[in-house]
C-alpha cells in the first residue's frame, strides 16, 4: 500500500494550531507516518495538497483547526483512510490517530 502521510491544515492565525505543533509531528512520526504542516498562509504548499482537502470539504463547511487527514498517495491517486479535527491533548492525539484503520 505504500507509506501513510498525516496532512496538517492549519493557519498562522490558530493557537490550537500552534499548541499542538509542539507534539503532532513527534507523534505521527512515532506511530510511523510522514508529516506535512500545510499552512493556508503557505500558497506553494496549501496549493499543493489543496485538492486532499476540498475532496474531503468541498466547501471548506465543517473543518476543524487545525484539520488533519491521514492519506496515503498524497501527491497522486490519494486515498483518505481518516481525518482527525480540533485540539486534543497529546494522549488523545496519539490514541485518535494510532485507531485509525489503513486498509
Amino acid at each position: 500500500m505504500g507509506s501513510i502521510t498525516v496532512l496538517k491544515f492549519s493557519s498562522e492565525d490558530c493557537g490550537t494550531c500552534h499548541r499542538m505543533s509542539h507534539y503532532d509531528e513527534a507523534v505521527s512520526k512515532e506511530l510511523g507516518y510522514s508529516f506535512v504542516n500545510v499552512m493556508l498562509q503557505d500558497t506553494d504548499i496549501y496549493r499543493r495538497y489543496r485538492r486532499l482537502l476540498l475532496a474531503q470539504y468541498p466547501n471548506k463547511v465543517g473543518m476543524g483547526w487545525p484539520t488533519y487527514l491521514i492519506v496515503s498517495d498524497p501527491e497522486g491517486e490519494f486515498t483518505i483512510h481518516g481525518e482527525l479535527k480540533g485540539g486534543m491533548p497529546k494522549g488523545d492525539f496519539r490514541n485518535r490517530l494510532s485507531s485509525i484503520e489503513i486498509n
